[in-house]
């Protein structure tokens, strides 16, 4: 599994909201916003209401391939864009979580394989 830098973890603690892009069957890509935690074990998990009924959770029963994407715009003028790029395997996992009682007991877990970053130095 790839590591997050020191800069990208710091970053990531402070956003709540990324966007998922799976694949579905006929490999049409989608993408959702989605509320994410990153983990003490260099993981990410995101949940969400009613988790497992989703069109993302069924994508990934078929292909576990994910792509999350956090970023947020620092500055219009001068434009200054910041964020992480993390592709890798989604982990279907149900059960307790400690989320939080608002999210279904079903979670994915993100195993990050690749880690692009861009715009972190300028924190």
């Amino acid at each position: 599994m790839t590591e997050f830098s020191a800069a990208e973890r710091a970053y990531l603690r402070t956003q709540r909201l990324g966007r998922l892009a799976t694949v579905d069957p006929n490999g049409q890509p989608q993408a959702n916003p989605v509320g994410f935690f990153p983990q003490d074990d260099g993981t990410i998990l995101i949940g969400g209401h009613a988790m497992g009924s989703t069109k993302k959770w069924r994508n990934l029963e078929k292909n576990p391939k994910v792509a999350l994407v956090v970023d947020d715009v620092v500055s219009v003028s001068p434009w200054k864009v910041r964020g992480v790029d993390i592709r890798g395997e989604a982990e279907l996992l149900t059960g307790p979580h400690g989320l939080g009682p608002r999210f279904s007991e079903e979670v994915i877990r993100v195993h990050p394989r690749r880690i692009h970053s861009w715009g972190l130095e300028e924190n």
